[in-house]
């Protein structure tokens, strides 16, 4: 069953070496509605990102000759702020610090399998347009137009994920969420057992909404979950 695109026709932009699963993903996302194109190394992947300014981009950590990490580093550089996809093996602690590290939104792990990758790539590709609301606690604002935080004049670029969890928690000031909550409202699909990708990116988030040494916000509840409160 096919899963059709809530926008009209965004791009998807698939980086694939391997070019039975580059079609493979291809198919897939045109025959739910969406736009492809497929490239199969990382140089015509980096030229294509920046002529097309798809609204997606997928891209397997293994290419040949660089790495889908060095490349989605390199798409940030450049100033790429679109959704940016991994396509991993492992899934390990490691490989998520790696992923946030280099500036992508969110992985998905082989095999590919093609229902929930159209979960997820709908799930990103999903947005609220004409929303010019902000959410404000303390001095930290939340731009819900452009996903973008704000804290003593300083401007905080988010990855999509980092954006969806701190407006949740924006949503519920004071409030103590359970991790269970969190996956549900910010990821809204299954992890595979247990899985500690909550901290992964509350850590991140810290680091950028507190990299001026601010005070802390978002409060860990041992046990339990976290809470945006002042200490």
């Amino acid at each position: 069953m096919s899963i059709a695109p809530l926008d009209a026709s965004p791009r998807v932009l698939v980086i694939e070496t391997d070019e039975s699963l580059a079609q493979h993903v291809s198919t897939d996302l045109r025959e739910s509605g969406y736009e492809t194109t497929v490239v199969y190394d990382a140089i015509d992947g980096l030229r294509q990102a920046q002529t097309l300014q798809p609204s997606l981009v997928v891209i397997d950590r293994m290419l040949a000759g660089e790495s889908g990490l060095s490349l989605c580093s390199h798409l940030r550089a450049s100033g790429a702020r679109m959704p940016v996809l991994l396509l991993m093996a492992r899934d390990s602690l490691d490989d998520r610090v790696a992923c946030l590290q280099a500036g992508a939104d969110d992985y998905f792990l082989k095999p590919y399998r093609s229902e929930d990758f159209l979960k997820l790539v709908r799930l990103y590709l999903h947005s609220d347009t004409g929303n010019d609301e902000q959410l404000r606690f303390g001095d930290l604002v939340l731009d819900l137009a452009t996903r973008r935080a704000i804290r003593n004049e300083r401007t905080i670029d988010l990855t999509m994920k980092e954006f969806e969890l701190l407006k949740y928690l924006m949503e519920h000031p004071r409030e103590v969420l359970t991790r269970e909550q969190i996956l549900e409202n910010v990821w809204g699909y299954d992890f595979m057992g247990e899985s500690n990708v909550i901290e992964v990116y509350i850590r991140y988030l810290r680091l950028k909404i507190e990299d001026e040494g601010e005070k802390r916000l978002i409060q860990t509840v041992r046990g339990v979950g976290y809470v945006l409160r002042e200490a």
